[in-house]
């Protein structure tokens, strides 16, 4: 059977159920919307998702009109979409697929040629892939069953042996004439896959298999629901009973009867071993219940397995939990054992301080202290400080305690509580404090407590690869364990983001259990509430001349290179630009002082403010921004001011580091402004006046509609709301066109620059 492309009658509708998958529904999307074949529709049917899932998928279908969303207006779970999606398909085949799964490339042509090739059986079982967060990627069992089936066409009661596949529906597709004549529908709860599986496997008269990976099924470190305990998962009994209901009702599907009851009951066993779906106190019920139904269905005349498994239903047919326990769950438990106390002692050591910490851990959580730490025990800074201000005036019962490390203490304003870092009172403000604050992880060696509060607050907006996309790219992978770094993200119980990129980057690259606050950045605030006095005072503390034009220039660190290299001959350019220009120098706090940044101060040929305590005060100062892959190039959009990317080695960068998205595309919403890859085109960048022009102008509003989206002069309040007070996370945010950014610096007299190429002057203003 040919099929011919049409738009109302698609080969394949992709019904996808969305909820809560916001760090993994672009990449859903982008692996159905990049295959080859192009002749399917999308029905993604977004179940009420708190989150900004059904705004993702607007923004799709804005673009694609192959994407199809439908709002739920309440959750109804995942069947139930399943369900309405199946409805609104209007293709020759449904395709169920998760949205936080992918399709594999070429998966989309490869199912519609064995399905042309075959004359459109009821069902295609496909094969899929699991891949983990560590990215390997393990193949299916069923990749040989598959490949077995070649070209033939069955029923199941013909070849059994396709029952025991993955019971998921997402590894096969669906003719929609059977689908829905036979009126098939999912039942309430979880483990309705199962069921669906075995009813529609049972019924189609025609079935065949395709060995080529079609789904990548994403095996998520945390957040998938059929991992998190809870009596939910009782509700795999009533899905097997409705399953031995149906084959009653059906005689001649007796031959199966003895497969599908075994299948029911690995099932159950393989639920009641997992600590991540049956709780242990949960334990006696549910054996219970699968006993109870192991004697109800258990076929006249039924084999158990050899080995270990049939030791298990000898058991389970018994009935006995104790005798079950001992026997199955004993050793487990005391190997469990055995890795915590290790795990314990190797968090504690063995030093004296170890002592103290255990001593102030038992003590109780002081619900009135908050500690709060800025880049590794650098200062009173960044998101934090601004946290810790606005707590002082909305949460005055909060105390506040910075960790400061070891050389820093003169460096914290008076009247501010500090400990250094790993002293007697450290221990015992980590161990008591309610309110954990830090703008980067903690040390492994702190123990997160039940009770206490850890806010991330994080202190920039992800261009360059973060958390386990990180594993792909030597430079930013070097001497850093994933697996460590997951456990300290672990303890986050609030993740701060200033717009909708950062909190799907968030979610997805660190995979724990953390809510996102869309709050903004506190740090940000004051480039909404600086006033132009504001600005002058800090410009004239500076030694910023009247009528100067101030360029900050920002580089970020290089994981592939050692120390700071200024990637600007810094003393040409300020002789080519002329002293009414003045380029205000920042290395990353990483590298240490610089001479030859020195030396060129000295001369009065630059301003040298890598030491500069508040990094807001200097982009307050400046005129326009100079970086490359910093993150500042994000806060500094806040004020509406020009941004110049100077990315000389974007080619070596993006290949060792990895970026989200290409700064030189000059696409709206990727590149901030005027763009420069060598010393040349830089200077002429500012030269031209290419550097605030109508171009940069638009790319600059782009880019802060992307990234400007929740900083409007209110996320610490809204912070503190929600962290402290356990408010609502108030007041609402300001839309964009409405906020007005700290005012820039007062226009002086017209620059004049001399142009080195013909000795003309050009003027600037």
């Amino acid at each position: 059977m040919s099929h011919t492309q049409n738009p109302a009658n698609p080969r394949i509708s992709l019904v996808v159920p969305v909820y809560r998958v916001q760090g993994y529904l672009r990449a859903c999307l982008d692996s159905i919307l990049e295959q080859s074949f192009t002749d399917f529709e999308i029905v993604a049917v977004d179940d009420h998702s708190p989150d900004a899932c059904g705004r993702i998928l607007d923004e799709y279908a804005a673009r694609d009109s192959r994407v199809r969303p439908i709002h739920l207006e309440e959750n109804q779970g995942i069947g139930k979409a399943r369900d309405l999606g199946a409805l609104r398909a209007s293709g020759d085949y449904i395709f169920f697929l998760d949205s936080d799964d992918t399709v594999a490339e070429g998966a989309l042509q490869a199912i519609a040629d064995r399905l042309e090739l075959l004359g459109d059986p009821d069902i295609l079982l496909l094969n899929h892939v699991r891949t983990y967060w560590t990215n390997r990627v393990q193949v299916s069992a069923a990749g040989e069953l598959l490949a077995a089936a070649g070209t033939d066409v069955f029923t199941a009661l013909e070849r059994p042996e396709y029952l025991t596949m993955f019971a998921v529906v997402w590894n096969r597709v669906y003719r929609r004439e059977f689908y829905v004549g036979n009126g098939f529908t999912f039942t309430d709860g979880i483990y309705e896959d199962a069921l669906m599986v075995y009813k529609t496997m049972l019924t189609a008269e025609t079935i065949a298999g395709l060995d080529h990976v079609c789904v990548e099924y994403r095996q998520r470190r945390q957040g998938n629901s059929m991992r998190t305990p809870g009596r939910k998962h009782f509700g795999i009994f009533e899905q097997y009973a409705f399953l031995f209901d149906f084959l009653d009702e059906r005689p001649h599907l007796e031959p199966v009867r003895a497969l599908l009851f075994e299948r029911m009951v690995s099932h159950f066993l393989f639920t009641l071993a997992r600590e991540d779906r049956v709780r242990p106190q949960d334990r006696p019920a549910f054996f219970k219940q699968s006993s109870e139904q192991y004697k109800r269905y258990k076929p006249v005349g039924f084999k158990k397995p050899e080995g270990k498994i049939g030791l298990r239903f000898d058991l389970l047919e018994r009935g006995s939990y104790p005798t079950y326990a001992a026997a199955i769950f004993a050793g487990a438990a005391r190997a469990k054992l055995r890795k915590r106390a290790a795990k314990v002692k190797t968090q504690l050591g063995r030093k004296a301080y170890d002592q103290l910490y255990r001593m102030h851990l038992r003590r109780p959580i002081d619900e009135n202290l908050a500690v709060y730490s800025a880049y590794w025990n650098r200062g009173v800074t960044c998101n934090p400080a601004a946290i810790f201000e606005k707590a002082k005036e909305l949460a005055p019962h909060i105390r506040g305690v910075w960790i400061v490390r070891p050389g820093e203490e003169e460096n914290v304003p008076a009247g501010i509580d500090y400990v250094v870092a790993r002293s007697p009172r450290y221990w015992e403000v980590i161990a008591r404090a309610k309110y954990l604050v830090n703008n980067v992880n903690f040390a492994n060696e702190v123990i997160k407590r039940p009770g206490q509060i850890h806010l991330q607050t994080h202190h920039g907006t992800p261009l360059k690869q973060m958390g386990i996309d990180q594993q792909r790219f030597p430079a930013a992978a070097k001497n850093m364990s994933f697996h460590k770094m997951l456990e300290r993200v672990d303890r986050w119980d609030y993740s701060l983001s200033s717009n909708q990129h950062s909190t799907e980057i968030w979610e997805r690259v660190y995979p724990c259990a953390f809510e996102s606050i869309d709050s903004g950045y506190p740090r940000n605030d004051v480039y909404f509430k600086a006033t132009a006095e504001d600005v002058a005072r800090i410009r004239a503390e500076l030694g910023i001349k009247e009528g100067q034009t101030a360029l900050l220039y920002c580089p970020t660190v290089r994981d592939y290179q050692k120390g700071f290299i200024p990637r600007i001959d810094l003393e040409r350019m300020c002789r080519e630009l002329g002293p009414d220009f003045v380029v205000l120098v920042r290395a990353h706090y990483f590298y240490g002082a610089d001479p030859q940044l020195q030396i060129l101060q000295e001369r009065g040929l630059i301003k040298d403010v890598s030491k500069y305590p508040v990094v807001e005060d200097l982009c307050l100062a400046a005129d326009a921004l100079i970086t490359d892959y910093s993150s500042i190039m994000f806060d500094y959009a806040c004020l509406d001011r020009p941004i110049v990317s100077y990315v000389d080695d974007w080619e070596v960068y993006s290949k060792a580091r990895g970026v989200y998205f290409d700064l030189l595309s000059q696409e709206p919403g990727q590149t901030p402004g005027a763009t420069a890859t060598d010393e040349n085109q830089l200077i002429e960048v500012f030269r031209s006046g290419a550097w605030k022009d109508q171009r940069s102008t638009e790319l600059r509003a782009a880019f802060r509609e992307r990234f400007v989206q929740y900083d409007d002069g209110h996320a610490a309040e809204r912070t503190v709301r929600k962290v402290f007070l356990n408010q609502d996370a108030t007041p609402a945010v300001i839309p964009l066109a409405e906020r007005t950014p700290a005012p820039a610096p007062a226009p002086g007299a017209p620059v004049l620059i001399p142009s080195q190429a013909d000795g003309a002057d050009r003027v600037t203003t």
